[in-house]
Formats: structure tokens, sequence, C-alpha cells
């Protein structure tokens, strides 16, 4: 009764806390459901009224088993957690020959999080789904002293979406979001859904993918799918925090995309063949790039004038598993994109100062090993090259990255103690050698509901790529949490 109380507390903070703003999902039920993300940043959402009628809660503190089964209030997980977060090596940075920018060691991170989730199938063939969170910015977190050295807060909802289920077909609509490719965490076709990537806790690409207003159809046959997606409201990558790691202070604001009259939409579609032992799958989707060029104010002042580009994504994807080794390949052939300096997790550019539109092919290759029940590694190659490059240029410009380009990412997980302790690493850089991310991790679950984690993270970079104001960074974190 108390816990059920508890949730009940939490879930009318919840509802009174909307409108709000700020994935991944859990399956549904059936081998139809759509796997999604929770624990992912996203945009506005407003509740119905509907809601708040008289009997929303029903008989929802009735003590009896049948109210316990039928109580809506059973769909809702919550997690707290309080994490603080330092970046402990004082030294400094040389972004420019001859010019030294001095680094101390200072506390980040000081916030408290508040994560839900709720998950309720209420009828045959219905399910609702929603994530959201709330974050409470203590003394000293770089969004402390952005808000004037005052407590801060934010609230968002993640994902909202309802499915219906019927025969071989599945529909999707509300926050959501779409994966394609084969290659975990570093996929040339993961390029639907933007991303925010605020600070150094949210590195991996799918912790740091939001969801958007999408109507998503799949039609399942006996050994293949196809599954189409409709965004009739795109969202872009969201600018650096100011204060936070990645923010840049250009001296002019960089801000959202100042949408007008006509109307942006994005669409795609996706064929999936099984065989056995492995998938193949083709796909086309009309986009826009997540990232946003900025160009220089009008003025030379002011507001930054953002400029959004659409493209053409043609793509296809393979795997092959080989006793417990699971083969990844993803190809793109993105047209008309603009070029980009850098692939690596939370580094943009404002402006590349060229206008013109090129082709891109991309690639990623990787495998994924489970070494045992409890140890598993996998590895993800990224590499990219610019079609026509010489192509619309005036003599005296040239184009960013000229050559191939792109990314690898390693990760290794280790489950100790019937999987109450968990030990990770997460190893990234770029193509170039130009930059490296180290990420060691220990999770230790205390009780079913306690858990403690820690946190080390390394970055080194040289001057030929913007990860140099984050070399020589040596970062410790610790998180405490209670689910329930």
């Amino acid at each position: 009764m108390l816990m059920r109380f508890a949730r009940y507390s939490f879930a009318m903070l919840l509802l009174t806390l909307a409108p709000v703003t700020v994935g991944q999902t859990a399956p549904t039920e059936g081998p139809r459901a759509q796997q999604s993300e929770d624990d992912v940043l996203s945009d506005e959402l407003i509740f119905d009224g509907d809601l708040f009628n008289d009997d929303l809660f029903g008989d929802a503190f009735d003590d009896t088993e049948d109210s316990k089964e039928a109580s809506w209030l059973d769909g809702f997980t919550l997690r707290l957690s309080q994490q603080l977060f330092w970046q402990v090596n004082n030294h400094s940075v040389e972004p420019l020959p001859g010019l030294r920018i001095p680094k101390d060691a200072d506390l980040e991170n000081n916030r408290l999080g508040l994560n839900f989730k709720y998950q309720n199938a209420f009828a045959p063939g219905w399910l609702l789904q929603s994530t959201g969170q709330a974050r409470w910015y203590w003394k000293d977190d770089y969004e402390y002293q952005a808000n004037n050295d005052n407590i801060d807060s934010e609230y968002r909802i993640n994902e909202l979406y309802l499915q219906r289920s019927f025969g071989q077909q599945s529909i999707k609509f509300g926050r959501q979001t779409v994966v394609w490719g084969e290659t975990v965490g570093n996929s040339v076709l993961d390029v639907i859904n933007h991303s925010e990537f605020r600070d150094f806790t949210i590195i991996d690409i799918e912790d740091a993918r939001l969801n958007q207003w999408m109507l998503v159809w799949d039609v399942f046959g006996n050994d293949s799918q196809w599954s189409s997606f409709i965004n009739l409201y795109p969202e872009f990558n969201p600018t650096a925090v100011p204060g936070s790691p990645f923010y840049a202070n250009t001296g002019y604001n960089v801000g959202a995309y100042k949408r007008g009259s006509g109307m942006l939409f994005e669409a795609g579609t996706q064929w999936r063949k099984s065989f056995e032992r492995s998938d193949i799958s083709f796909m086309a989707a009309y986009l826009y790039e997540n990232q946003l060029r900025y160009d220089y104010p009008v003025q030379g002042y002011g507001d930054a004038v953002a400029v959004k580009n659409d493209f053409i994504l043609l793509g296809f994807s393979a795997n092959r598993a080989l006793g417990k080794l699971l083969l990844n390949l993803d190809l793109a052939l993105s047209l008309g994109v603009q070029p980009k300096e850098s692939s690596f997790p939370g580094i943009t550019v404002a402006g590349s100062g060229l206008d013109t539109k090129k082709d891109q092919i991309g690639a990623s290759l990787g495998f994924e090993y489970a070494i045992s029940s409890d140890q598993s590694i996998s590895l993800g190659v990224q590499a990219n090259k610019v079609l026509n490059q010489s192509n619309d240029l005036a003599q005296q410009q040239t184009i960013i990255n000229d050559r191939i380009f792109g990314s690898w990412l390693v990760r290794y997980r280790n489950a100790r103690s019937n999987g109450n302790l968990v030990i990770s690493s997460t190893l990234q850089g770029d193509l170039a050698t130009d930059s490296l991310f180290v990420s060691l991790g220990l999770d230790y679950s205390i009780t079913d509901h306690w858990a403690v984690a820690g946190q080390i993270i390394s970055t080194t970079a040289n001057q030929q790529t913007p990860m140099i104001m984050f070399d020589a960074d040596v970062r410790v974190g610790a998180t405490v949490t209670y689910s329930f």
C-alpha cells in the first residue's frame, strides 16, 4: 500500500507539471512491437485536458487483488538519481599554436534526476507508452551557474505514443524514434531522429537520440516487413547549453531554426527480409540534416542565421550470425548534404563557409561478439567520402573533409555477481587518429531498488580537431539511484 501511494504521488507530480519540455522504449507485447528508448531528451508536449476527469483514478486505492491488477498506476516505473561529475585535471589546452587556455579542476554536474516510464496495454491490440524526466540543478552545476547562481529545473516528455496492432499490421502515432542500420552506436544510417550531446554524461547516440512526432506504419509478412514513417514537424539538434563543455561563445546568438509559412516534413520507408541467420534491408527517405548550418548575422551582430538543408538518403543494411559472432554492415548514399567538419559526438560546426550541396557515400562495418553469457564486446567503424568534391567551388575555396573521414567505436561489458556488478568500457576516436575518448564504468545494484555507479572519462586530441578543447581532460563521476 505504501509503494502504491508513492507511485500515485509521483504520478500526480508529473501530471501537474504539464505542459512540459525535455528515449528508449521498452518492447510491447507480441512479435509486432518495435523497440525505442528512454532517458532521451525531446521537445514540448501539451497534455490533453481530458486526462483530468472524475473517473481518472477509479478504485486505485481499493486494497483488493483485483483492483491492484487493474490499476493504471501499475504501469509506472520511477527512478530517482543524484549525480556528481568533476573535471579533475588542472592543465591547459592549445587550440592554436602559441595560444594556451588554462583549464582548472572543477565540479561540472551536481543534479537530481527523476525519470519515469509508463506502459499500459489497456485493451487488446492497444498500447500506450510514455517516458519522461525532470532535472534539478544544484550549486556548482554548470546549469546552476548559467542561471545566475540559482537552482534551475527542467521537465521533459521523451516519448508518448499510442500503438494499435491488428492482423499483420501495426500503427504507432506520437513521439518516438526510428532507428535504421545494424551497426550499434556508429551507423551511417542512424540519422533520422535528431540528438543532443549536452555534456560528457551523455555521449552515446542511444542516450542522446531525441523523439519526434511521427506516424509509423508496419506491415509484417512471414519473413519480411515493410516499415514506413512520416514526420510532419522535423526538429533539429539543439544548440549547446551555455556553460556546458560543448558550448562555444561565438559572440552572437545561435538559436533554433525559425519556421516560416512553408511546411516541413520527412518521410521514409524500409523493406526488411529475414533469412536463416541473417537479415537484409533496403531503405529510402527524404530528410532534413539534423545539424543546422549557421551563417553570420546579416548586420554582423545579433542572431546568427540558421539554415536548414534537405537531402535524399538511400541505404542498405545486412547482418550475419556466425555462432556467437554477429557481423553488421550499413551503407548510405546521401544526396545533397553539406560538408561536415567532425563526426565525433557532440562536436558540430557553426558554419562551413560553403553553401554548396554535395553527395556523400558512407559505410559502417562492425561486429558484436558474446564472449560468454556475462561478457560481450562490439566494434563499429564508420567511414564517409564526399563525392563530386570540386563541383561548384570557387577558385580559392576548399572543402572540409576532402578525404575519407569517420570514427570507430569499441565497447566491452562484463556482468559479475549474478548481474549485480557490471563493468563496462567505451573507446571512441576518429579515423585520422586526431582524438580519443575513453570511458570506464562500474555499476553495482545494492538491492532491487538501490544502485550506485562510477565513471572515469579521459579525452585526448590534437590541433587538427575541434576536440582539442578537451585535450587531457579527466572526468570522474558518481551516481546514486533509487528505483521503484
